[in-house]
């Protein structure tokens, strides 16, 4: 299905019953919503259940510009709001998980976010490790010195970035950037919702350590750990995960 927010067509799904509380589902960089399929099959046993591409992602459209999480979390908040949902309980994986650290708190939202459930989630910034700093120096160098050939820049920042910048479109790159260097750890102790962790425990991408601080700085949070599974729990455990779902949510 599509829908018309702020004239970037959304590709989204939709499906369970209607009921009071609905869940909304946010994937990750660099993913979309059909690797929500299976666990919302799960979830729709009792709630209705939304998932949106982000623009960017899937089938939606890039944005207009350089975003910022923020951009990303207004877009949200208006496609929760053109689904005319009142109640919304908010499952992100990995940047869904930065999109509602900031929606959690804003307020005035058109909706009210009775729970949230972060898995794997972004939103802590690590400390850079020495090779990490090395190409973070051979790149601002390279954009000063190549600033007159963008080829050779492109290039460079292409062998000195992440698999994410790799894979990333020129503007999502840009995006990227934006987004990794916005550390949300300071924002964590002003939601007040209930709040699931669900982290595998081999994640490297957002370590154990990260799901550790965040129930610590979190007023009211419980962590789910998955034994020897990676950055997608979701995909690599679904029973386990999908039972401690179905436990949060009493389905």
């Amino acid at each position: 299905m599509t829908i018309d927010i702020d004239n970037i067509s959304c590709n989204y799904f939709c499906m369970g019953p209607d009921s009071e509380e609905a869940v909304v589902m946010l994937h990750g960089w660099g993913a979309n919503i059909e690797l929500f399929r299976n666990a919302a099959a799960v979830m729709a046993a009792k709630y209705k259940v939304a998932a949106p591409d982000f623009p960017g992602f899937g089938q939606t459209p890039e944005p207009p510009g350089e975003w910022t999480v923020d951009d990303y979390t207004d877009w949200t908040v208006k496609f929760i709001a053109a689904l005319g949902l009142k109640k919304v309980i908010l499952l992100g994986h990995s940047f869904g998980g930065r999109v509602i650290i900031k929606m959690a708190n804003r307020t005035g939202l058109p909706f009210e976010i009775t729970k949230i459930i972060l898995v794997d989630a972004a939103g802590i910034r690590p400390e850079k490790s020495a090779e990490q700093k090395m190409k973070e120096n051979v790149s601002k160098f390279g954009k000063k010195l190549l600033s007159g050939s963008p080829k050779l820049l492109n290039k460079l920042q292409s062998m000195t970035g992440s698999q994410d910048y790799r894979d990333a479109s020129p503007l999502m790159r840009r995006i990227l950037v934006n987004v990794v260097n916005e550390d949300l750890k300071d924002l964590l102790p002003n939601i007040k919702q209930s709040t699931l962790l669900i982290w595998g425990t081999a994640d490297t991408a957002t370590p154990l350590s990260d799901a550790k601080l965040m129930e610590q700085l979190l007023p009211d949070a419980g962590l789910a750990e998955i034994p020897g599974v990676g950055h997608y729990s979701f995909l690599e455990n679904p029973a386990l995960f999908n039972a401690i779902i179905s436990s949060f949510l009493k389905i």
